[in-house]
């Protein structure tokens, strides 16, 4: 059995902001074969590049039809989530000197269009699972306006061989980040309906948790409980390393919770964090992004995902 190490931050450890002027940024993933770290500036509705050979920051994509959440197939292709195209899209472009090469894999469900897919995690058989909350068709800066067709919102899983898309999680109010354990045993989903208006016109006081799930047969998501709750803020987005400790976003840093749901580690940040991401060259580089900025810390621990996909 796996132990989880003391000392999750390397020991000279030190939080840096390596780029800013997102209006919001979010959706960061590592991509080996750029070494660079993609995210998105949602309101700016474009896709944006830190290289960390240069710590140059580029403009990946422009009038990107505000992606949010992203992560790598076994291919090492960028699946995103589209807010404006309600849609789960696979960007091959990854080489070094490649452009955007974005298709459609599904945008909808029993005939009715998606609301605006938020964050996704690729599963070892190269099932798609996604959350699909509201955000961008009721926010006019993260969206279009519109309606949600098919009146809920749910975490899907989509299998791009069969072309199947079925509900997994449809207990969550907003479901918002997601990720499995390193055995993909259990599904982690979070909800950031804390501070959304209720069907009552009140205001939801609660709605700021991680849940988890145990993952039955490899597709079904069952026995809901709260794993953890994040304060302040919500937790957005966030990640689990090989040792399953699972690194959240929060209002004024990050927070690490051990696989029984203690937190063991908070990082101060100065901005809102929204979403985090592991990466660099040995996979220790923690990058997360906060409001306007894209910041990294040096770790111990590497991404449980990514041990799956080599």
């Amino acid at each position: 059995m796996t132990t989880t190490p003391v000392n999750l931050l390397a020991d000279d450890a030190t939080l840096e902001k390596v780029a800013t002027g997102a209006a919001w940024a979010e959706g960061p993933v590592w991509i080996p074969a750029r070494s660079a770290v993609r995210f998105s500036d949602i309101p700016g509705n474009r896709i944006l590049e830190y290289r960390e050979a240069t710590g140059d920051l580029e403009v990946y994509a422009a009038e990107a039809e505000f992606t949010n959440g992203r992560a790598l197939d076994q291919a090492g292709a960028v699946i995103q989530c589209s807010h404006g195209r309600r849609a789960i899209e696979r960007d091959t472009g990854t080489a070094d000197d490649a452009v955007p090469a974005v298709t459609t894999l599904v945008d909808s469900y029993n005939g009715h269009r998606l609301n605006s897919p938020n964050d996704v995690v690729v599963k070892s058989d190269g099932t798609i699972w996604f959350t699909d909350p509201s955000y961008g068709i009721q926010k006019e800066t993260e969206g279009h306006p519109g309606e949600e067709e098919y009146g809920d919102r749910y975490v899907f899983r989509f299998d791009p061989a069969s072309g199947e898309l079925t509900p997994a999680v449809i207990d969550v109010e907003v479901p918002n980040g997601l990720a499995f354990s390193p055995d993909e045993s259990i599904l982690y989903v979070s909800d950031t309906s804390r501070g959304t208006p209720a069907m009552d016109g009140g205001e939801r006081l609660n709605g700021h948790a991680i849940h988890a799930y145990d993952v039955v047969g490899g597709r079904f998501a069952r026995n809901g409980r709260v794993f953890a709750e994040v304060d302040p803020g919500v937790p957005d987005g966030f990640r689990v390393d090989v040792h399953g400790n699972i690194w959240s976003s929060s209002q004024d840093g990050v927070q690490v919770f051990s696989p029984d749901g203690t937190r063991i580690l908070q990082i101060p940040v100065p901005e809102t964090v929204s979403n985090v991401c592991f990466g660099g060259d040995d996979g220790t580089t923690l990058y997360l992004t906060a409001s306007t900025s894209l910041y990294r810390i040096a770790t111990t621990v590497t991404d449980a995902a990514a041990a799956l996909r080599a």
